[in-house]
């Protein structure tokens, strides 16, 4: 049988240290990158808060946002605390985010360094080529 740690609900945390409290207190760019997650996840479970769960996912895609847009469904639910709903919306939220980052890039209007090349392709096949394209 596991144990568990007490650990404290989100809600009797500090107020500046509350997610979505520190976002419209201090900005997007002050969260880490659990504590968006931990936005996307919207509760924790009876023994992880929103950001324990965030954590461990982090921690399965070895903290690297690259690798967590490849992990599937499956791999997600494996974690306690995550169901088929939150996997979407963590996979979906990863899908915005790479749409958005190939808009800007094909806004270009042409291609006159490698790097612009790069930019194009790094979005459509970047988490089809696990390793190839630097992040």
């Amino acid at each position: 049988m596991e144990t568990y740690i007490n650990r404290t609900p989100i809600r009797n945390w500090a107020e500046d240290d509350r997610p979505r409290e520190k976002f419209l207190l201090k900005g997007r760019h002050s969260l880490s990158d659990a504590e968006l997650l931990a936005l996307l996840i919207g509760s924790g479970t009876r023994h992880d808060t929103a950001v324990d769960l965030a954590k461990q996912i982090l921690k399965l895609s070895h903290d690297n946002l690259a690798e967590l847009s490849k992990l599937s469904i499956s791999d997600l639910v494996a974690i306690r605390g995550i169901g088929t709903v939150r996997a979407i919306t963590i996979i979906a939220a990863l899908e915005i985010g790479r749409r958005r980052n190939e808009s800007a890039v094909m806004s270009r209007e042409k291609i006159s360094r490698s790097r612009d090349a790069y930019e194009i392709f790094r979005s459509t096949m970047g988490d089809q080529i696990s390793g190839v394209w630097p992040t």
